[in-house]
């Protein structure tokens, strides 16, 4: 970790058991994942749905318990000391979730479910506070303080979202993980939820790790991005020069996947049309190797490991780029 990191996630392991035709199996959903974000910095994660992503992120947020590896915030290992340093990175690094509805509680008024956090941590010094610090809250989210009396059903999507927004920086934290946090909305909301969150990570200065399966979002809004497949970083760079010059062959195709006014410019190679391989039974080597136009021999018994390709933190898991 270095001096600028706020936080650095090192060989992080996640697996869930399943069962399937009455047999139990242990599923890797993340696989040796590592990662670092600067103060300040948005990086976004990437990759097509079932990656691993959203298990990465509520990972990092301890809504999941990792088998494996280590998750440290400000220079202290949060998992291995538990308690009061396990608590205060769950204060200072909250995530915004997909669907603003479903994280809503219903039985709860907007300005309950934004105070929650204050509550629960005391940070509120009575209820004339609590109150005010809501409805300051609301405003910076772009919602009226009545919106506070209000129950999630009252709300449009992109309101809803607002609200959710509005919870996960009450009391202010250092990290906010947005997963998927516009995909659930109308294109003109979607600009507006965005402009939203880019000023409140400049106001707040907030760090962002920032999950979507749109490349187009993720141009507009991080700096570097890292790309998942099967549980596994397989590209990680600087945005720009990962989203004009991808190495990877599963990086090309989800950028050829990107619709396009003129069919010409599509220059990257064909869309993915195949599905990747089941959780239930990961193949020995690369994961990619199925589907790879470059795979060779070596790609299906031996797995590619992330290494440096370049300066700008690119790095590559690819044996034939």
């Amino acid at each position: 970790m270095s001096s600028d990191d706020i936080l650095a996630v090192r060989d992080l392991k996640v697996s869930f058991t399943a069962r399937r035709a009455g047999r139990k199996y242990r599923v890797q959903a993340v696989d040796g994942v590592s990662l670092s974000l600067a103060e300040g910095e948005v990086l976004g994660i990437v990759g097509e749905s079932g990656c691993g992503k959203t298990t990465l992120g509520r990972a990092i947020v301890g809504l999941v318990q990792p088998d494996g590896g280590n998750i440290a915030f400000k220079d202290d290992d949060a998992i291995a000391a538990g308690g009061a340093a396990l608590r205060a990175m769950r204060l200072n690094v909250r995530m915004v979730f997909q669907d603003p509805y479903a994280s809503l509680n219903p039985r709860r008024t907007i300005g309950d479910s934004v105070a929650e956090a204050g509550d629960i941590n005391g940070i509120f010094r009575d209820r004339t506070d609590r109150s005010a610090m809501i409805a300051s809250t609301l405003t910076a989210v772009g919602l009226d303080p009545s919106f506070a009396t209000r129950y999630p059903y009252e709300l449009s999507g992109g309101q809803r979202q607002r609200a959710g927004i509005a919870r996960a920086i009450l009391p202010t934290p250092s990290v906010v993980v947005a997963d998927e946090p516009v995909s659930a909305l109308d294109v003109s909301v979607q600009a507006q939820v965005l402009n939203l969150m880019m000023d409140l990570r400049e106001q707040l200065r907030l760090s962002m790790l920032f999950i979507s399966h749109d490349l187009g979002v993720i141009g507009q809004i991080s700096s570097r991005v890292a790309v998942m497949y099967m549980g596994r970083i397989v590209e990680r760079g600087a945005t720009r020069t990962v989203l004009d010059h991808p190495l990877h062959p599963y990086t090309r195709a989800l950028i050829a996947a990107i619709p396009k006014p003129d069919p010409s410019k599509r220059i990257l190679g064909a869309i993915e049309a195949s599905e990747p391989p089941s959780l239930f039974k990961r193949p020995a080597g690369c994961a990619y190797a199925a589907r790879c136009p470059l795979a060779s021999d070596r790609c299906l018994v031996d797995i590619p490991q992330l290494r440096s390709a370049g300066a700008d933190d690119r790095a590559l898991a690819c044996h034939n780029v």
